[in-house]
Order: C-alpha cells, then structure tokens, then sequence
C-alpha cells in the first residue's frame, strides 16, 4: 500500500493534564471517559483513527502518572510506564495553567531513557495569556533538548489539534497494511466500556466525595438483537461511600442509572435494562485478586 502510514502513539502525563479529552477532540469519539478529577483513566486505552488508504493512527490513552498510595495506584503507574515501550511516538502532556511539579519530572526522566521520538504538548492553553506561554516553552526546553517538536494546544478552543495530527503523521512511519480493520475504532471490550459510562456518571454526580474509591463490576452482560441487559455491581470501600452514591431516598443512584441508560443506548443504538446494586469491598485497592477481578491486571506490566 503505497505511502500508508500506521504507528502507535502513546499519550502519557500526570493527572489531570487533559490526555482523554484531547484522545476525544482527535478522533471525533468519546473513548475516554472525562471529569475533572484527577486519576479517572485506570487503564491503557486504545483509541483508533483510521483514513483508508492514507493512515492508521493507535493512540494509547494512559492513567496519570501519580505519587502511589494503594496497589491500584502501583497498577495505574505500571500500566502508563509500560505504554512508552514498543510505541513510534510518544506525546508527552503538560498543562499550561500549573507549575512544573515532580511528576513531570519523574516523566521526563522516564522518556529520556527511551529511544523514541517525544513531542511535548503543552494543553489548557486558553487558560494562559500568550506571553506565559511562552515562558512555559523556554521554560520546558531548558529542561530537555530532546522533542522533536512543541505544540501548544487547546482542546476546549479547538487550537492547534489539526496541527498536532499533521506533526503526529509526519513522524509515523510507512506500512504496507493497517493494524486493525477499518470499521474499529478502539479495542476496547463492551464490559470494559459500560463500566468505565458507569463509573463516569458516578464520579461527575458525586462531586469530590466520591473521589477514586470506587469500581464497576459487570455480573451479567446479556446483548440480544434489539435489547441490552446488564446487571452490574458499584464497589466502594466504606458503608459511609454507598450512602453517599444512594443518596436522599435513592435519587441519586436513580440519576446515576437514568444518565448511564441513557448515553448507553446512543452508543449501541438499541434500548438498554440496567440494573445496578451498591456493595462495600473495605480496601478493594490493596486486594490484588479484586483488582484482577475489576479489570486492574498489575501481571499484563
């Protein structure tokens, strides 16, 4: 196939630096789930932007990179670290509207041992006036000299994401066949999808007290021809958390499960049951076989 290009491209930085949000802007879908809470990708996720005959980019959506306090923490880190391997490009994200802190870098010093080409991506940038942009620039290049290209982005105001793709496609490199049909555009599993609707409309309707102790399992998974039927399990670590996500006679698990039926049915174009029961797992982030269980391998890093 003559000058199509293929590669895999991760997209690493600590929390809350707007990785899903920009993978979201880039392929026009929602692959990952966004809020404003740090740490809400837990897991590496592939998000696929396909042009037939012209192109086929692998982004690779990682957790922030984090101080860990639990295992799962220890599983997330794992996970983003192990994304920069075997990758043709790594796009390594940082915030415009906050200082350069010790996990960025933890980063930097983690891409400067890798023989891979960087781009830096400096994000939120209609948060700063443009002379501090370019402080923040001068500011990152005198901490390395290895990009190979900075750009600054907003995905909110739309800035500069067409011309980041052009910069990710010049640095791709040629290949005689794509690595996933056409028609895919992540590879994600149906479970792993509702759980992370889910867990998003939990997070977004809880506010800050809910923050990350808080996992989706599927029990029962039944796709039929014109129906979805779930059944599925909130896990949280103290009875105090299931009050909270039940809340003032259920209203807002109903509001959870009215919001998660709902962008469901959009994304599988078909009605969905839902049906969804709160239980208490006390320190489910240090129970390695949970973690497992929950979709957290820490044996595939």
């Amino acid at each position: 196939m003559a000058n199509f290009k293929s590669g895999f491209v991760s997209i690493v930085g600590r929390p809350n630096v707007g990785k899903s949000t920009l993978l979201n802007k880039i392929m026009g879908h929602k692959i990952s789930i966004v809020t404003s809470k740090a740490q809400t990708t837990r897991n590496n996720i592939k998000g696929i932007l396909n042009k037939k005959d012209a192109y086929q980019i692998i982004f690779i959506d990682t957790p922030g990179v984090h101080n860990p306090k639990n295992d799962l923490d220890k599983v997330m880190n794992a996970s983003a670290l192990k994304s920069i391997k075997d990758v043709d490009l790594v796009l390594f994200l940082v915030p415009a509207d906050e200082p350069i802190g010790k996990n960025d870098n933890f980063l930097l010093n983690e891409l400067e041992k890798r023989d891979v080409p960087k781009i830096l991506v400096i994000t939120k940038a209609d948060n700063v006036k443009k002379d501090k942009l370019l402080e923040k620039v001068i500011e990152w290049k005198s901490l390395s000299s290895n990009f190979k290209d900075v750009v600054i982005t907003s995905s909110v105001e739309n800035i500069n994401i067409e011309k980041l793709k052009e910069i990710i496609l010049d640095k791709l490199p040629e290949s005689e066949h794509p690595y996933y049909p056409y028609e895919t555009i992540t590879d994600q599993p149906n479970r792993f999808l509702i759980r992370e609707i889910i867990r998003e409309n939990i997070l977004l309707k809880t506010g800050q007290e809910i923050p990350h102790s808080v996992a989706i399992l599927i029990d029962d998974l039944d796709d039929e021809e014109n129906i979805l039927n779930i059944s599925a399990s909130i896990i949280v670590e103290r009875k105090s958390q299931k009050g909270i996500i039940i809340g003032k006679a259920g209203n807002k698990i109903k509001d959870i499960k009215y919001k998660s039926k709902k962008e469901l049915q959009e994304i599988f174009g078909k009605k969905v049951n839902l049906e969804v029961f709160v239980k208490v797992q006390e320190n489910w982030r240090n129970s390695p076989s949970l973690i497992k269980k929950l979709g957290y391998d820490k044996d595939k890093y």
